[in-house]
């Protein structure tokens, strides 16, 4: 069965709340014909207000996001929709299992001792830990999470943390929790600093620059029924930077670059 058709039309019921999470958020499972799925649940009535933020938007920017993750082609993020629940209109996502490796073969952004950086590995921030400890943050120098680098800019995600990047394993990252994404600011926090100023792959600009004529035609009249028009024009100016400057963007002077806490 069609993953979207299982989650728009499954019959959702939940398991338990995630208490981890700042706004409301379940774990749940759909059913439809004698196929199942596990999902995450938030529902719009969970969302707690913030400053920068219209009220009762995140469900629909996590939706957005999805839609842009699609409209590029790279399945950053995974399948998500919109829908009613138990509480509800909220988001419906497919849950994402990471895989069940040993401890410290599934992280791609991890902490190390400063200074001792692994082969394949780039550096974004030397710190200390809890205990005063000289330490690293660090992520994985990998296509896929280039990829996801590239669409945190272009969606101005600004709350990309260590566990917030999910590895089912089998050669997939995917991104979750996009509910802080869109705003005509720039509010890019992330981890995966480690290319700024780096070339971005071709491939990718060349994947940026369908985005971009899409956004000014139906795509983007899509996207104006989940974020504003002034949240789509800045969209599309996020592209035209990408686009010119041809580089991984840096950090802002306006805004703190990684989020807190990093995982």
């Amino acid at each position: 069965m069609n993953v979207t058709a299982l989650l728009a039309h499954g019959e959702l019921s939940l398991h338990g709340r995630l208490v981890a999470a700042s706004n409301g958020t379940f774990q749940g499972e759909v059913t439809l014909d004698g196929e199942s799925a596990t999902v995450v649940y938030k529902p719009v009535q969970g969302e707690r207000p913030l400053w920068d933020f219209p009220d009762g938007t995140l469900a629909q920017r996590e939706y957005a996001a999805y839609v842009v993750s699609e409209a590029l082609g790279w399945s950053v993020v995974p399948p998500t929709l919109l829908r009613d629940g138990p509480l509800g209109d909220g988001m419906v996502q497919l849950w994402i299992d990471e895989a069940e490796l040993p401890p410290g073969e599934t992280e791609l952004v991890d902490i190390v001792p400063q200074g001792r950086v692994p082969a394949g590995w780039v550096g974004v921030l030397d710190a200390l830990d809890g205990r005063h400890n000289p330490v690293t943050l660090v992520h994985a120098d990998n296509e896929q999470l280039r990829r996801m680098a590239v669409f945190d800019a272009v969606v101005n995600n600004a709350d990309r943390k260590g566990g917030h990047v999910l590895n089912p394993g089998d050669g997939r990252v995917f991104g979750v929790d996009h509910g802080v994404t869109f705003n005509a600011d720039d509010k890019l926090r992330t981890v995966l600093w480690g290319w700024a100023g780096d070339p971005v792959p071709a491939e990718l600009l060349e994947d940026v620059r369908k985005l971009a004529d899409g956004l000014a035609g139906k795509l983007g009249t899509e996207l104006c029924e989940l974020i504003t028009g002034v949240e789509l024009s800045a969209t599309r100016e996020r592209c035209a930077s990408l686009l010119k400057t041809g580089t991984f963007p840096y950090p802002s002077d306006d805004w703190p670059a990684i989020p807190w806490p990093a995982f």
